[in-house]
């Protein structure tokens, strides 16, 4: 059984909070075609972190450390599996989500969901399946099927390593099921960063980027996955 202890799930949110690195010397788990995965190499621009670092204290503004938040899924558990349905064997639907618990003062949100046992290039970058920026601060939740697109009507933007939609689970029946992490940041800012014009890795260092100083708080959620 694919389970997730409460250890476990503390190790890999401050992993992601640290960066989006694999250790030194592990070999990459890739699934793919390798067009898709040569769009997700490359390391983060020096001196850019896969995410930004545990216990940030808010810039700018000086509200203190990171709150805390809540996301969900109604369509599976924490560190269960992903159904089918979420998949890039199945419909490759976005699942819906919802959060709470966000500080005041929220101007927008990003949520980055990446696949942290496919390490790629040297070890420094994964496979990013989702991340969404500018979300609305009035939002607490994202339905199914979130339309594809580079910017959604109320000016959220998209990308994943394959283009502007959420990317599914992908890993191969080979191995153990893949941890499929989404973070969500709450922002007391706005993000200046175009969803087209740049390859998604350059883009997602540069929401990641732009984030430093704006991150007030944080939710993670994990989910499984592997094909059968």
């Amino acid at each position: 059984m694919n389970t997730i202890t409460p250890a476990a799930r503390t190790t890999i949110a401050i992993g992601m909070l640290l960066a989006t690195i694999a250790p030194p010397g592990r070999r990459a788990t890739l699934f793919g075609s390798p067009s898709v995965d040569a769009l997700q190499r490359g390391a983060p621009p020096p001196g850019v972190s896969g995410q930004p670092p545990p216990g940030q204290r808010g810039g700018g503004r000086g509200r203190g450390a990171v709150q805390a938040m809540t996301l969900q899924s109604p369509a599976f558990a924490d560190g269960g599996q992903i159904p089918i349905k979420y998949s890039q064997a199945g419909e490759e639907a976005s699942p819906p989500l919802a959060w709470s618990g966000a500080p005041e003062g929220v101007a927008s949100y990003v949520l980055i969901v990446h696949d942290v046992d496919a390490a790629i290039g040297p070890g420094t970058d994964d496979i990013l399946h989702w991340m969404l920026w500018n979300i609305p601060g009035a939002a607490t939740s994202l339905p199914e099927r979130v339309p594809r697109g580079a910017q959604l009507l109320d000016g959220t933007r998209q990308i994943s390593a394959t283009g502007p939609y959420y990317r599914g689970p992908g890993a191969l029946s080979m191995g153990p099921a893949h941890h499929y992490v989404f973070e969500l940041f709450a922002l007391d800012t706005m993000l200046d960063v175009p969803a087209v014009g740049a390859p998604p890795p350059q883009t997602r260092a540069a929401v990641v980027a732009a984030m430093a100083g704006h991150v007030r708080g944080k939710a993670v959620y994990v989910g499984l996955f592997k094909r059968s």
